[in-house]
């Protein structure tokens, strides 16, 4: 291991010093910004804290019910703890980078992880994916201190046993945290420098360990008919997917270059494939390769090999899982937590002009988007803007004519959760979901679980682009005796318009409920 313990220890003071101001602004933007209707979604789980929920396992929703808990129900409260865990998420990296190339290589870790579309943007919202990166970014720095540790021996113990904890953090927070242990399995399989660490008693052990953390979450699943699990095999390999296999895989390769920014997308690949190409090319046998290798960085280093296993692995799984469906830009943000580590660990105390210009351009496209956020660089419409669904509910819900004690639900549960974060009092909200995908407010009590036979309904519609009358309501008219529609209400962006919601007042119910709204 050409990097020592002892050089570890030499990160410098301004490194801890720029994670906490990059804390400090991450929790200015999320004090100002009004959240996004995932967040909101996210938000309602946190007041029904469970072992899991339809979409996700539960660390969200466990993280916003301690911020909330601390600064109240604002979006600072529900951000605060995503915030951390995604600083945190950071000093992982950098202290990965660190045990590895030393001092330089933490710095840039830090900077050009900091600075990508993806952590400066993505990581100010309440998401799964920030304690999911936390996890990883920890499992993987527990494996490289294991692995930089004679085999069997108790640090070596100690710190797969951390590793166990932290993968195990991950998957309580998104299943996709899985990746990481099946690719370092068979990185480890595949490696003979690895395979015999295989035999030591830490990785089993950190399997146990990460199992006794997923204890709630398979028993939540357990008694809901492994509901999340089942929901998130269709999600990702479901198929049935509208667009051509092509056009899937440029989806995929155009949401990286997006959320890397596109230098470092390039470099974060070539870092990544690397170890790999030394380790298994024909030169790797002779002396005089050797020697090469060393100075331009691609030792075959076993826990830099692990890590390009790890990064591989997950990079594989969603080029096939976009053979099937459409990938989300955010789902293989989980391989380039290993990738920003090889990349800053590269070539230690050297930065090629490419790095350099690289995490420019990344920190640029971030403050691009952010000040979006804050203020439209380019006015879209507002379904084109995903922004622009952050905005005008606050003075939407005050708005709405709903009389007193008259239970409130929208359709979909974006706008159920967005009402019931911003009505006063934010009371409970239901989704009808008629016609719509089911999700978590199925498996809460909904109207027809809670009212009685002449009970009245106020519902909150967006407004057909026909003019017609909204599916949901075509569905309840048999089963309410009137049903009236209120004045549409503007959804207002700096007071510009992008978008409409209108009330509807159903009362006189009937007892019965339309067979399409059932329970999955």
């Amino acid at each position: 291991m050409a990097h020592t313990a002892a050089q570890s220890s030499e990160s410098p003071p301004r490194i801890w010093g720029a994670l906490l101001g990059i804390l400090l602004l991450r929790l200015i933007f999320a004090a100002t910004v009004p959240l996004v209707p995932d967040e909101a979604y996210y938000w309602t789980w946190s007041r029904h804290l469970a072992g899991g929920y339809f979409d996700h396992p539960p660390m969200i929703a466990w993280l916003i019910a301690g911020g909330t808990a601390l600064l109240g129900d604002t979006p600072l409260g529900v951000r605060l703890l995503p915030n951390v865990a995604g600083t945190v998420a950071t000093a992982a990296i950098a202290w990965t980078a660190d045990r590895l190339a030393g001092p330089r290589a933490a710095q840039f870790a830090l900077l050009a992880f900091a600075a990508m579309p993806i952590a400066a943007v993505g990581m100010v919202l309440a998401t799964p994916d920030a304690p999911l990166l936390m996890g990883i970014a920890w499992t993987l720095c527990c494996v490289v201190q294991a692995l930089s540790h004679p085999s069997g021996s108790a640090l070596a113990t100690r710190w797969w046993l951390g590793a166990g904890v932290a993968i195990g953090i991950a998957m309580a927070s998104k299943f996709t945290g899985i990746l990481i242990p099946m690719g370092l399995t068979l990185t480890m399989l595949a490696v003979p420098t690895l395979r015999p660490r295989l035999r030591e008693p830490g990785p089993w052990l950190a399997v146990v360990v990460a199992s006794l953390v997923m204890v709630p979450v398979l028993l939540w699943n357990a008694s809901h008919d492994w509901i999340a699990f089942r929901f998130q095999l269709g999600h990702g390999l479901g198929g049935g997917a509208k667009e051509s296999l092509l056009a899937r895989q440029l989806a995929l390769i155009g949401g990286q270059v997006a959320l890397a920014s596109p230098i470092l997308f390039g470099l974060l690949l070539a870092a990544i494939v690397e170890p790999m190409r030394a380790q298994f090319s024909p030169r790797a046998a002779h002396p005089e390769a050797e020697a090469a290798e060393a100075l331009t960085g691609t030792v075959r280093d076993p826990r830099r090999l692990a890590l390009t296993g790890v990064a591989l692995f997950c990079l594989a799984f969603f080029v096939f899982s976009a053979t099937r469906k459409r990938v989300e830009a955010n789902w293989p943000a989980i391989a380039w937590v290993p990738g920003v580590i090889l990349l800053a660990a590269r070539v230690p105390g050297i930065r090629s002009r490419w790095e350099r210009r690289g995490v420019q351009l990344a920190a640029g496209l971030s403050v691009v988007l952010l000040a979006h956020v804050v203020r439209p660089l380019v006015e879209l419409p507002g379904s084109r803007d995903p922004v622009n669904q952050a905005h005008g509910w606050d003075a939407l819900a005050t708005a709405l004519a709903v009389p007193p004690n008259t239970p409130v639900a929208a359709n979909r549960y974006q706008d159920a959760a967005m009402l019931a974060f911003h009505r006063p009092g934010q009371p409970v909200v239901t989704a009808l979901n008629i016609g719509s995908r089911p999700n978590q407010f199925d498996l809460w009590p909904r109207f027809a679980d809670m009212a009685q036979p002449g009970d009245s309904l106020f519902v909150v519609l967006g407004l057909p682009r026909d003019g017609e009358i909204p599916p949901p309501i075509t569905a309840l008219l048999d089963h309410f005796a009137t049903v009236r529609a209120g004045e549409p209400i503007p959804l207002l962006r700096d007071g510009r318009e992008i978008g409409q919601r209108q009330g509807w007042m159903l009362t006189g119910w009937r007892g019965t409920w339309p067979d399409s709204a059932a329970t999955p």
